[in-house]
């Protein structure tokens, strides 16, 4: 018989190997994204997962994705909690996750800002201290705020002249 110790070593590592649905170069881990996983009173594993935020459209295949790898790894009773406090953060993703996001030509997230009190309305684009993932060069625009995905807004380098995503501050 198995140790629950073991049983939830396994769990965990099935976990930890699900993949992003929009940033396959990251784990669910890397991302910040899974928060825990443990073996619930009656048996059954149960993963936890943070959105990266609200109305995330890739939360649905996080969690159809995280279950189907726990009962593939032999966990019938699976089950994807979502928790909503603390909120998201860019600041949770790795350091490997950083150096993923890097090697796949996408400018990683600088820290996360501090806000106490209301947050002030803007109509300009974020002022983002970013390099160019290709040349690292500092000489680069935004084109869009909004990139290929919702939390990605697109730059160019002025240097190289390539174009990339970069991963908002959240």
């Amino acid at each position: 018989m198995l140790r629950r110790e073991d049983v939830l070593a396994r769990a965990r590592a099935a976990a930890e190997s699900v993949v992003d649905p929009e940033l396959p170069m990251l784990t669910l881990l890397d991302l910040g994204v899974l928060r825990g996983v443990e073996i619930a009173e009656d048996g059954a594993v149960v993963a936890a997962i943070t959105p990266t935020y609200s109305g995330c459209p890739a939360m649905a295949t996080m969690r159809d994705d995280l279950q189907r790898t726990l009962q593939e790894a032999g966990f019938d009773d699976a089950r994807v909690r979502v928790e909503l406090d603390p909120a998201w953060t860019t600041d949770w993703i790795t350091a490997t996750g950083r150096d993923a996001l890097a090697a796949a030509g996408i400018s990683p997230p600088g820290a996360a800002p501090r806000r106490t009190g209301p947050v002030a309305l803007t109509l300009t684009p974020m002022r983002r201290d970013i390099c160019c993932p290709q040349c690292a060069s500092a000489a680069v625009e935004v084109t869009s705020e909004f990139g290929s995905t919702a939390c990605k807004a697109l730059y160019r380098c002025l240097d190289c002249l390539e174009p990339f995503d970069h991963v908002k501050e959240i």
